[in-house]
C-alpha cells in the first residue's frame, strides 16, 4: 500500500477526529464557564433530586450530557476535566436520564446536600412507606417534576396490583392526590379495572393548579395510562390543565373533590381512610400529595391580615398595588416578575438567602431583567420583621426599613404533613446528599 492510498484512507479520519476533539474542546469550554458564573453566584445547590458523579469512575463519555433534557446542552450537566460535572446545580430538577445512560455506574441520584438537608418519605423499591400497605409517589416522595410523577404513580399502582389481596368487600386502593402522581395512579388503576376511589382535596392538577396564570410547565415527553404518549415540553398551565380535564372526560374518570383526608386507621388486613365525605374502607392507600399543601410561614406579627397570601393565581390583581414577594425559589422569581409586568407602582423581592440558588436560570433572567428596568426592587439577605396593615418592615443586613404596602405574596415554600405521616406511623428521614 503506497503513501496515496494511506492518505486518501487515512485523511478523512484525521479530519473526523480533528473535527471531534475541537468540538469538544468548544463545548468543554461552555461547561467551564457555566460552572465558573454558578460558584461566582453561590449557586452550588440544588433542590431537588440530583446526580453525583464518581470522578473515579466517569470515563467522560458525555453520554449524561446529551441524555440530560435540560437545554441548551452542557449548561446543567457537562464535562470539565475530561469528566462528567454538574456545572450547574441549581437548574437540575431531577429527571434522572442521566444515571440510566451511564456505562460505568459513575452516577448516583440523591437528594439534600451538606447544607441543605431534604425531608423524604422512607420508601421501598415498589414506593411503600414503612406501614405496608400505604404508597407514596410523586412529590411527597421527591419527585416533583411532572413527568417523573406521571411516572412514578403509574409503577407505584403497578406494584399495588401485583401485589392486591382478591377480596371484593374493601376497594383494592384508595388514591389521595389529583395531581400529576395521582392522575396517572388513577388512569393506570382504571386500565386495570381495580376496584379503586381517587379524592382530591381541591381541583384536578393538585399544585399544577396552584400555578399562577400562564406558568411554563412539562419540560419532557411523558407516557399516560390509556392516553399514550404526551409530547408537550414546554406549555402554560391553562393548556395542560385543558389537556387533563379532556382526558378525565374521554376515559370516563371519577375523582371526588372537595374531599380531605382527615386519618387513616389499621382495620384488619386494610384501612378505613376517613375523609370530610365519609369513611372508605381499602386494602391499600396512595398518597400522592404535595408537599405545598401547607405553606411555610414566616411567624411575623401581623402575618393574619388578609393581605397576606401564600400563592399568585392572577398577577392583574395587583395592578396599581404596592406589593411585596417573600421566597427565593421559582414561586417567588415568577411572581415578582409577573406582578412587576402587570403594572404594579412597586415591587419588592424579599430573600433571606444571598443568590436565588433555587432558581431556574430563565426565571433569575427574568427578575433581572424587571430589576434592570427599574420595575422591581431585590432585597438579598433580608427577613420580613412586621407586617402593617399599609408598610412592612424588613431588616436588611441589620438595617431595618420600612415599606409602603398593600399586598404580600410569601412563597416560601412548603411544610412537609410529618405530623399526619407520624400519626399514621410513616417513617421520614432527612437526607443530606444521599441517595
Amino acid at each position: 500500500m503506497n503513501s496515496l492510498t494511506y492518505l486518501f484512507y487515512g485523511l478523512p479520519s484525521l479530519l473526523v477526529l480533528v473535527w471531534w476533539m475541537r468540538r469538544r474542546q468548544r463545548l468543554e469550554k461552555i461547561s467551564i464557564e457555566v460552572h465558573e458564573e454558578t460558584r461566582a453566584a453561590g449557586l452550588t445547590e440544588s433542590a431537588s433530586l440530583h446526580p453525583i458523579i464518581d470522578p473515579m469512575r466517569c470515563i467522560g463519555c458525555s453520554n449524561c450530557v446529551k441524555a440530560c433534557p435540560e437545554f441548551p446542552k452542557h449548561t446543567v450537566l457537562g464535562i470539565v476535566g475530561g469528566r462528567a460535572e454538574l456545572v450547574d446545580p441549581a437548574s437540575c430538577i431531577g429527571h434522572g436520564a442521566c444515571k440510566d445512560v451511564c456505562p460505568v455506574d459513575a452516577i448516583t441520584l440523591v437528594f439534600g446536600s451538606e447544607r441543605r438537608g431534604v425531608e423524604i418519605p422512607i420508601l421501598s423499591p415498589r414506593f411503600e412507606t414503612s406501614v405496608p400497605g400505604i404508597f407514596i409517589a410523586g412529590e411527597l416522595g421527591g419527585m416533583g417534576l411532572i413527568r417523573n410523577a406521571l411516572e412514578q404513580g403509574r409503577q407505584a399502582v403497578e406494584a399495588i396490583y401485583g401485589a392486591r389481596p382478591r377480596d371484593g368487600k374493601r376497594l383494592d386502593l384508595l388514591i389521595v392526590g389529583a395531581g400529576p402522581a395521582g392522575f396517572a395512579a388513577s388512569l393506570t388503576a382504571m386500565s386495570k379495572r381495580m376496584r379503586f376511589l381517587t379524592i382530591e382535596q381541591e381541583s384536578l392538577g393538585g399544585a399544577v393548579y396552584q400555578y399562577p396564570r400562564g406558568k411554563l410547565v412539562m419540560t419532557a415527553p411523558a407516557t399516560v395510562p390509556l392516553i399514550g404518549k404526551v409530547n408537550f415540553r414546554e406549555t402554560q398551565k391553562e393548556t395542560l390543565l385543558a389537556f387533563w380535564a379532556g382526558v378525565e372526560r374521554k376515559t370516563g374518570l371519577e375523582i371526588k373533590y372537595k374531599e380531605r383526608v382527615e386519618d387513616i386507621a389499621r382495620d384488619g388486613d386494610g384501612f378505613i381512610v376517613k375523609t370530610t365525605g365519609g369513611e372508605h374502607a381499602t386494602h391499600t392507600v396512595l398518597l400522592t400529595i404535595g408537599r405545598r399543601g401547607t405553606p411555610r410561614k414566616l411567624g411575623v406579627p401581623g402575618e393574619e391580615l388578609p393581605k397576606v397570601v401564600y400563592r399568585l393565581i392572577d398577577p392583574e390583581q395587583y395592578k396599581g398595588l404596592h406589593v411585596l414577594v417573600v421566597g427565593g425559589g421559582d414561586s417567588a422569581l415568577e411572581a415578582a416578575a409577573s406582578v412587576a409586568e402587570a403594572g404594579a407602582p412597586s415591587v419588592v423581592l424579599s430573600y433571606r438567602g444571598e443568590a436565588f440558588d433555587r432558581a431556574k436560570p430563565r426565571n433569575r433572567t427574568r427578575v433581572k431583567a424587571a430589576e434592570d428596568a427599574g420595575i422591581l426592587k431585590v432585597m438579598l439577605k433580608s427577613k420580613v420583621k412586621q407586617i402593617d396593615a399599609e408598610s412592612v418592615a424588613i431588616d436588611n443586613g441589620g438595617e431595618v426599613t420600612n415599606i409602603r404596602n398593600d399586598a404580600v405574596i410569601v412563597n416560601a415554600g412548603g411544610v412537609l404533613p410529618s405530623d399526619f405521616l407520624r400519626r399514621v406511623g410513616i417513617h421520614v428521614e432527612t437526607k443530606h446528599g444521599t441517595a
